[in-house]
């Protein structure tokens, strides 16, 4: 799957939640709650990288952490496009600074 295929899945889904939340509360998600849901994730996702680690016990972690990895990949893809950021490409850009940078210090 492309950047823009995963990105296309991720709005699709994103107007679909946006539909239910507007059944349920009458409104949408904000940037902010959706990134609050995100550090929600994110906690998550800290718990079953322990339990993959062999330091927390947690029932599946592998498929329950594969799952947590790609719903912090959709908040990632949503946050991005609902604050306007060309995601694919400040991704292709920082990793090429970044590249550099490290290059140039393994170099000294």
């Amino acid at each position: 799957m492309q950047f823009g295929d995963l990105e296309k899945s991720a709005l699709q889904l994103n107007e679909l939640y946006e539909q239910l939340e507007i059944k349920r509360w009458g409104r949408v998600w904000t940037t902010t709650e959706l990134a609050l849901g995100f550090v929600g994730d994110v906690g998550d996702l800290a718990k079953l990288i322990q339990a993959d680690a062999g330091i927390r016990d947690i029932d599946d972690c592998k498929a329950k952490l594969g799952h947590e990895l790609s719903d912090c990949l959709w908040s990632i893809l949503v946050l991005a496009n609902k604050c306007g950021i060309d995601l694919e490409a400040e991704f292709a850009k920082n990793t090429g600074e970044l590249i550099e940078y490290v290059s140039g210090e393994l170099q000294k």
